[in-house]
């Protein structure tokens, strides 16, 4: 049978193992603990305030969403989009202590999960939305790199005409 862009003729033959894995794992690692407070974090929330390693144990945890998407077919920019999700938690998360409280609330497990989900169940607008953040963020990123050098430079030139007239 073809593949199209509709979930009833989605059928990877270990789709249903796969989502549930995956499901097990956002909830292990993001929203597992209840606190007092009604709020739910997870695991990684706690091995995220290791300096260092935990961010990187968790985004290496968090990859095999990214990996799962892959074997069950998901496009490149849904995977990118998950990508991005895990980029942004490791890379505030790293922030001491503002970083930490951050994780607790992005959870990119659950929203990579949230995306796998939505992908099979509407395709076109799951890799179409996928599109506009992947470009989106890339955009953003070239910007925030041409703006950082045109200050290095600009520093870098304003130091030269102090220090030398």
């Amino acid at each position: 049978m073809p593949m199209t862009d509709n979930h009833a003729n989605f059928a990877h033959p270990h789709e249903a193992r796969i989502r549930k894995r995956l499901r097990g794992l956002s909830w292990f690692m993001d929203n597992s603990i209840r606190l007092p407070t009604g709020h739910r974090i997870g695991v990684d929330g706690l091995i995220g305030l290791i300096p260092g390693i935990g961010d990187l144990f968790g985004a290496a945890v968090s990859g095999y969403f990214v990996v799962s998407a892959a074997r069950l077919g998901l496009p490149k920019a849904v995977m990118g989009r998950m990508t991005l999700n895990i980029l942004v938690e490791t890379i505030i998360g790293a922030i001491p202590l503002v970083g930490d409280l951050f994780d607790l609330g992005w959870k990119a497990n659950a929203r990579n999960f949230k995306l796998v989900e939505r992908y099979l169940e509407s395709p076109q607008r799951t890799r179409r939305s996928s599109n506009a953040i992947v470009a989106g963020s890339f955009a953003v990123a070239v910007a925030l790199f041409v703006l950082t050098a045109f200050v290095v430079v600009g520093l870098v030139v304003l130091a030269w005409r102090t220090l030398f007239g």
